[in-house]
């Protein structure tokens, strides 16, 4: 878009500060002067003739701009803050509720304290505070509104009446329905009147926080000292005369605090990000003379947008300039996922979710002299500029070129990935990391010279795992290209096998830039999609080939051996084909190529994660839980209740609970048509036990199973088929039983056979679940990834097992009677708490275990952990079981079902490890 520009003249201060003319009109909001789009000029007209002496005429003209900037952006940090501040609120809250000695000790310390203050003094500090506190933000507002910054002042007028409003709730709260200990840790005898009370929050201080955060007056040095002063003489003067408690004054800052930032992310904050005619009047302030500009990223991918946007700049008497802008809306971008990176990445893997604008400007000009001081090629820097107190600019040489990732392939040659290897050599003898050598970061330009750019996000002094990280990356990129042979190839006829072998522990996706590992998994998904596509193929020929000397009666003998023997020539095409199919990773195949050249190479992957995912959401998942199952327990007076226990029923749950294992073996090798040791199929269900206290239920027992079944002699696909249809079968069969005993648990007490209310909300609850997951696309594709991926090959597995009634029947026994096991175990340890009254029956009981099941086996911590004990209880009291009975049959249960068992089951798996079958 063309956008009017300013006179250099109008530019404020000499000192290399770009301001921002014309960016703000009389409401706050951009002055964005746009015109149509104009063909774009050809630059060799910008330059003068030799000798010619021609008028400038100032017009900035900004090619590939973006269109008019919207008003308001919701800014990340703001909502960080606004979190911030609710936890902050909340640790209060706790910390008077549940440390009430504390706050007692604290406030009677400082009454101490402030009773020693002379009157005057106290006097004088009440007088100044009362009168500041209103002359402070008045003052502010005329300032802002002479600036002509109106939607400012808006701002924090909106932000001052939902505080006021918040103020009014949280004192009606306190009042009425806060606990006595939060209630005197916020309050106290009113000095005026002994029969009130003091408010809990202060109903024009946090108005007053709240609009002087929403305006901005944290970022303006005199005005922020100025608010600071007023507000600790208002709260001495109150703590003083017992107008208030030290919580009621933290909580009133916090409440104005946050309920400012809420504002501002609700409603947007100004939008102050630079325009075209900013960035020229900026580059006139530094001393050049701009004809015109046009954005070089105009349609740069989302995830890119916090590199800053490129520009082109014409000049009047020299060589065209690069300049990038960075501006608080595009460092912001991409915060959340560096702020998880940093909480579940080592230290060295990471860098700074949220920098300032002066340290990103800083970082980036002394990233750009090392590379230069270290021989490397790259964009030299001459001038960096501020433009007004959100965004910076930094000017560089222009190099004209091409990305990697826009080269055609014929053009990538070997003498070309020689000399992007002698770049990051160079980088590298001065211990400088680049940190995202991907394809769009090596620019070579017409003569062929490599540039290496986008050093914003490196680092000096690196140490070795950051560095070995750059030759991870950079030989991973080069292998999206050319292919393993040639990356691995260039890397170790640059920097020598050892350097190269070194980065092998660090060529895993989690220490490779985003766009690499989105990459590498579409690279994956087309991988399987032609191994599916093989497997299919093969199936098809061999079912033709089947029907073509399909002549013989299928009822005689013979014929009944020809089909056998089509089903395993069938069976052999498909295993063929999947393993001719199979094709490795491109990671893989790189850790290939090294250990060919360097076979004592380390492989081992380094441990970059300080905390998985998975093991995080295990221990918030498994802290709520406890915190139940803690809640539950504090009611229950243990001594009497262990001593009038059944012990003969306690005795019958560890029977039933120590039968799981043979029902769960039986459930195993149903579906498995190989022969596979009976025996050894029950200590690996023992060995079971151990697994699910270090993995989520679910994939724990599938992944020992699978391996179990792999080291007896099952091949790896038929293995993973038959755990497949064990599961699926296994899914069915507990859907079954938890409709048909809901529906015997709605009729046991009614004459008629109509279910209960509460079995039709659930079954219409599931039906609408189902239609909400098949309607929506995005949960539609992922729940069928998911189970396509799970039960591949289950059908044909299926099928094999169909031919030997003797499995089917052992599998289908094997489920029925796990879950007859559990049931029976759950209401064997029922019965040893409660007496003859509080018993339930066996339907009740069934239909709590299998809902309390399969939430466990959906919860991502291990065991479903929190997840089971928390339904079972609740489920056990909804059917009628008194919370005195409910929890500790619900504590035994889980007992004899998933802790005990953990040490024989510690055993069993090392017992087989050694023996070789796990």
């Amino acid at each position: 878009m063309k956008q009017q520009g300013v006179h250099p003249g109008d530019a404020e201060g000499s000192s290399g500060v770009a301001s921002r003319p014309g960016t703000e009109g009389q409401d706050g909001r951009h002055d964005q002067d746009a015109t149509e789009p104009d063909t774009p000029h050809d630059r060799s007209d910008d330059a003068s003739a030799p000798g010619e002496t021609r008028e400038v005429v100032h017009i900035d003209e900004v090619e590939g701009d973006e269109p008019l900037l919207p008003a308001r952006v919701h800014r990340p940090s703001d909502l960080m803050r606004l979190l911030v501040g609710v936890l902050a609120i909340a640790v209060l809250l706790g910390i008077a509720a549940f440390a009430h000695g504390t706050t007692s000790g604290l406030e009677q310390d400082i009454n101490k304290g402030t009773g020693q203050a002379p009157d005057l003094l106290i006097k004088i500090a009440g007088l100044a505070s009362s009168i500041a506190i209103l002359l402070v933000p008045v003052a502010f507002a005329i300032e802002r509104l002479i600036k002509r910054d109106g939607l400012r002042i808006a701002d924090g007028v909106l932000a001052a009446v939902l505080a006021h409003g918040v103020t009014l709730a949280t004192d009606l709260w306190v009042a009425k329905a806060a606990p006595g200990s939060i209630q005197e840790a916020l309050t106290q005898p009113s000095p005026s009147d002994i029969q009130a009370l003091t408010d809990p929050v202060h109903g024009y201080l946090a108005p007053v926080i709240a609009y002087m955060t929403a305006v901005g007056m944290s970022r303006r040095p005199r005005w922020r000292s100025v608010l600071w002063i007023v507000l600790l003489l208002d709260a001495f003067s109150m703590l003083v005369t017992g107008y208030t408690t030290p919580f009621s004054i933290i909580l009133t800052v916090l409440i104005g605090w946050t309920v400012a930032y809420g504002t501002l992310y609700a409603v947007g904050s100004p939008n102050v990000r630079p325009t075209g005619q900013t960035l020229m009047a900026g580059l006139r302030t530094v001393g050049f003379h701009p004809v015109s500009a046009a954005r070089e990223d105009a349609g740069e991918a989302a995830e890119n947008a916090d590199r800053g946007r490129r520009y082109f700049v014409t000049l009047e008497d020299g060589p065209p300039l690069d300049v990038t802008v960075v501006d608080r809306e595009q460092q912001a971008q991409g915060f959340f996922y560096r702020a998880w990176r940093n909480l579940t990445l080592r230290g060295f893997a990471t860098r700074s979710s949220l920098q300032s604008l002066r340290q990103a400007l800083e970082q980036e000009a002394l990233l750009a002299y090392a590379a230069i001081a270290a021989g490397a090629n790259a964009p030299k820097l001459i001038a960096t500029s501020e433009l007004g107190p959100d965004a910076v600019m930094l000017v560089y040489e222009h190099t004209g070129g091409h990305t990697l990732d826009s080269l055609p392939d014929e053009e990538i040659t070997d003498e070309l990935l020689r000399s992007t290897w002698l770049q990051v050599q160079a980088l590298q003898s001065r211990r400088i990391a680049h940190r995202r050598l991907a394809g769009d970061a090596i620019l070579v330009d017409r003569s062929g010279k490599v540039i290496l750019t986008d050093l914003r996000g490196g680092e000096i002094a690196a140490g070795d795992l950051l560095l070995r990280m750059d030759v991870a990356q950079l030989v991973t990129t080069l292998a999206l290209r050319v292919g393993a042979e040639r990356a691995a190839a260039s890397a170790v006829s640059v920097l020598g096998p050892e350097a190269v072998a070194d980065c092998l522990p660090m060529l895993q996706p989690i220490a490779l830039t985003r766009d690499t590992r989105a990459t590498l998994r579409k690279l994956a998904r087309e991988r399987a999609q032609r191994e599916r596509e093989a497997v299919l193929e093969a199936s098809r020929q061999a079912k033709l080939a089947r029907a073509e000397t399909a002549g013989e009666d299928a009822e005689t003998v013979s014929g009944k051996k020809t089909a056998r023997a089509h089903t395993r020539a069938e069976k052999r095409a498909i295993d063929e084909a999947a393993e001719e199919a199979r094709e490795e990773d491109l990671l893989t195949q790189i850790r290939h190529e090294v250990l060919r050249i360097r076979p004592q190479a380390p492989v081992e992957p380094a441990r970059l994660e300080r905390v998985r995912p998975r093991t995080l959401i295990s221990f918030i998942a498994g802290a709520i839980g406890a915190y139940f199952l803690l809640t539950q327990l504090t009611h229950i007076e243990f001594g009497p209740l262990i001593a009038n226990a059944k012990w003969g029923w306690v005795a019958a749950a560890v029977l039933f609970s120590s039968l799981s294992y043979v029902a769960a073996a039986m459930q195993l090798l149903g579906f498995v048509p190989e022969r596979v040791p009976f025996l050894r199929a029950v200590a690996a269900q023992v060995a079971g036990s151990f697994v699910k206290i270090v993995a989520p239920a679910a994939v724990g027992g599938v992944a020992l199973n699978t391996r179990y079944l792999q080291r007896s002699g099952v091949r790896p696909g038929l293995a993973v088929a038959s755990v497949g249809a064990s599961q699926l079968v296994g899914l069915g069969a507990h859907i079954l039983m938890l409709l048909a005993f809901g529906y015997l648990t709605g009729t046991e007490k009614t004459p008629s056979l109509s279910p209960s209310r509460t079995v039709i909300a659930g079954l219409l609850t599931v039906a609408v679940l189902v239609l909400v997951v098949t309607s929506v696309p995005f949960l539609r594709k992922f729940v069928a990834t998911r189970v396509r991926s799970l039960f591949a090959g289950v059908v044909p597995r299926m099928l094999d097992v169909l031919q030997r009634p003797q499995k089917l029947l052992t599998g289908i026994g094997g489920i029925l009677l796990l879950t007859v096991c559990f049931v029976m175990c759950l209401d064997a340890s029922i019965r040893a708490f409660g007496s003859e009254s509080t018993t339930l029956s066996i339907a009740s009981v069934a239909v709590v275990f299998l809902a309390g099941n399969a939430l466990g086996s959906a919860a991502p911590t291990p065991g479903g952990v929190g997840a089971v004990e928390a339904t079972l209880t609740v489920g056990l009291i909804a059917v009628g079981l008194p919370k005195e009975v409910a929890a500790p049959a619900v504590l035994l249960y889980r007992l004899l079902t998933l802790w005990l068992p953990v040490l024989p089951g510690w055993l069993a798996f090392n017992h087989l490890t050694r023996k070789g079958a796990l």
